[in-house]
This record gives structure tokens, C-alpha cells and sequence, in this order.
């Protein structure tokens, strides 16, 4: 069985984002491993050192989230909205759902307020404060 895990990359600002993501979703963070940390800090910068290498955010449900800011050195697109892919979020109860969409779209533009949908009691999609597109499936399933 195979388990898919998104992950998420920064410049720079990861430790802030998971901060965000864990008290928007009521996760928790489990471990966060700098480029300073790891066995290869001498090969970075010094000003690159306090950089996410790797951080794992625990959701409820047993979802997991994966994150880092970008390598010194690399180029990176952005984080992951700005190219078209979005993280889908399912939640059974729809004040849970609801209140997600709320948390996440601080700072962020909505760009389908959550309403009924024809499979879900109420869907909505945004772009979060970082540039994270999300989709928020909210209620039982109407398929």
C-alpha cells in the first residue's frame, strides 16, 4: 500500500508556515531538523544553517504534512500553489471543515467560498498567506 505525503517547500520561512499550518489544522509538530543540525552543516553557509533541512507537521486523522525551506544555492519555484498543485483537506464534520477553511484563508484570498457542493455538504478553495492552494471538502459525503 502506498502512502502519499505532500511536501512542502520555503525560502525561508518554513518554521513560520508550520506554525501556522499546525494551529489552522489543529496539528502538531513533530520534528524539525535545520541544514545546521544535519551532518552536513559545514558544507553550508553560516547564513543558511537556521534553514529547515526537514520538518514533519502530525495532523489529526493521522494525516502528515512534509516541509523545508530550499537548499542554499538552488533554485526553487515557490511553494507548491504557485504551481498549480493544491492539497486537499477531508473533514466528517463540518464545523471542523468550516473552521480549517476559516484558520487557513487568513491572510490568505478565497477563491471559492465554502459552499454545498453536489459530493460534500460544503466545499471551498483558497490560497493560504504562503501561496498554498487548498481545497476543503467539509461533511458526509454525498457520493
Amino acid at each position: 500500500m502506498a502512502k502519499l505525503t505532500p511536501y512542502l517547500g520555503f525560502d525561508g520561512n518554513c518554521t513560520e508556515a508550520l506554525r501556522f499550518y499546525a494551529a489552522a489544522l489543529g496539528g502538531k509538530i513533530e520534528m524539525t531538523l535545520t541544514f545546521g543540525q544535519s551532518p552536513m552543516a559545514e558544507q553550508i553557509p553560516a547564513e543558511h544553517r537556521h534553514r529547515v533541512m526537514h520538518s514533519v507537521l502530525s495532523l489529526p486523522g493521522n494525516g502528515q504534512l512534509f516541509a523545508a525551506d530550499k537548499p542554499p544555492g538552488t533554485e526553487c519555484s515557490g511553494p507548491v500553489g504557485s504551481n498549480g498543485i493544491g492539497l486537499a483537506l477531508e473533514f466528517d464534520e463540518l464545523a471542523a471543515g468550516e473552521a480549517a477553511f476559516k484558520a487557513l484563508s487568513e491572510g490568505g484570498n478565497i477563491s471559492m467560498p465554502m459552499a454545498p457542493a453536489f459530493w460534500v455538504e460544503r466545499f471551498g478553495m483558497l490560497t493560504d498567506r504562503y501561496g498554498v492552494g487548498w481545497m476543503v471538502n467539509a461533511g458526509p459525503s454525498k457520493l
